[in-house]
């Protein structure tokens, strides 16, 4: 397989990174100190047409593929982990979804503003109880005249506090198993009844807003069911496959910055009259870094290839994922030991990165999550 990039995809992802280290980078830390969510960052990135990379080019998006989507998020969370998970959230489960199972009318409705920036995307998948096993859902969505309502609390969802609009999954049939579970496009804004019960602060990624939503009697038209009644699950998966892609881009991002900081600082820090990437056992923590960092690349950008080229791809994006979020963990914790007392201050970025990392091996389903997936994937 050919892992050289085309030009145009080299042109975007270098477009982004002199963007990212221009913009984001200097208020990285800031924005998570503060804990804010950055939108200016975000109306930038629709300036530069990168809100919607796979996204149908009918519908206000770039009609690029998984991979050119992949660099995008890879060089996002090269900087800021925060900055590239509201991002991929927003892309591939706020906007992706509408893409691919959305009417003309819910596209030109609901995708547009969001593949062109105007509004930020969500996705409400988990629930306080669900755990990994998110089919196990109390929301329930049930018939009333001609309208759907919409009960539940809806756990960990990125964005919705900044969402124009949010993908709710819910229970229409009780006694149909994963064929029971309908896809509802939610206007927080304009729908009574939904409500941000709570923003979570959390070890990492605080630039990025984490929510708790409650749905109390939503009254919602047939034209924001997704789809067709019961097809959620079916969607669901197809999403969450795109979704591992996501988050190993991501993941690679942030073992790359702290990579690229331990790099630079071990060539500058001297210590007995030479730089401290000429002992050893820095240049071996140095290489095994790149090692780990390039192995994900790797396994991330063929499993973005697989499902752009339309082949089966949930085994190579979970083992991507996992690989890739492994990666991020382990690249940056060598990256603060590297710069020893200096990599447990703010000064330096590999503290946060190390820190975002490990979200990567919960969120989109977790690790061992994923060694179940590709098991079952290969017959196990």
């Amino acid at each position: 397989m050919d892992f050289s990039l085309p030009d145009d995809h080299r042109m975007t992802r270098d477009a982004v990174r002199a963007f990212a280290e221009a913009e984001i980078e200097p208020i990285a830390q800031e924005i998570e100190d503060e804990k804010r969510f950055p939108a200016e960052i975000f109306d930038q990135l629709a300036d530069i047409d990168v809100m919607g990379v796979p996204i149908d080019e009918d519908f206000g998006g770039l009609g690029g593929g998984q991979l050119l989507y992949a660099l995008v998020v890879e060089e996002l969370g090269r900087v800021s982990g925060s900055v590239g998970l509201s991002y991929a959230a927003h892309v591939s489960l706020g906007s992706k979804p509408l893409d691919m199972f959305g009417t003309a009318e819910q596209k030109r409705r609901w995708l547009r503003p969001l593949a062109t920036g105007e509004h930020m995307g969500a996705w409400a998948l988990t629930e306080p109880e669900s755990g990994s096993d998110a089919s196990d859902m109390d929301t329930t969505a049930e018939r009333d005249g001609d309208e759907w309502v919409l009960d539940g609390t809806k756990q960990f969802i990125t964005n919705a506090n900044v969402a124009g609009s949010v993908l709710v999954k819910a229970v229409t049939d009780p006694t149909a198993g994963y064929g029971g579970i309908t896809t509802f496009i939610v206007d927080p804004a304009e729908d009574d009844g939904f409500e941000i019960a709570n923003v979570w602060d959390k070890m990492g990624l605080n630039a990025s807003p984490t929510c708790e939503i409650h749905l109390d009697d939503v009254r919602l038209a047939d034209d924001r069911v997704l789809g067709e009644p019961g097809d959620g699950w079916k969607q669901t998966m197809k999403t969450l496959t795109g979704g591992r892609i996501s988050i190993a881009a991501l993941s690679v991002g942030i073992a790359q910055g702290s990579f690229d900081v331990a790099t630079e600082y071990a060539q500058e820090r001297e210590q007995f009259g030479q730089p401290i990437s000429e002992f050893d056992a820095i240049r071996d923590k140095l290489v095994g870094m790149d090692r780990k960092i390039e192995r994900a690349r790797l396994l991330t950008h063929k499993a973005a290839s697989t499902y752009d080229n339309g082949e089966e791809a949930v085994r190579i994006s979970s083992m991507a994922k996992w690989d890739a979020s492994e990666a991020a963990r382990e690249v940056s914790n060598e990256a603060v030991q590297t710069l020893g007392g200096y990599g447990y201050t703010t000064e330096f970025a590999p503290q946060r990165h190390l820190a975002d990392a490990k979200l990567m091996e919960i969120g989109e389903g977790t690790s061992e999550i994923q060694q179940l997936v590709i098991g079952r994937q290969l017959g196990l």
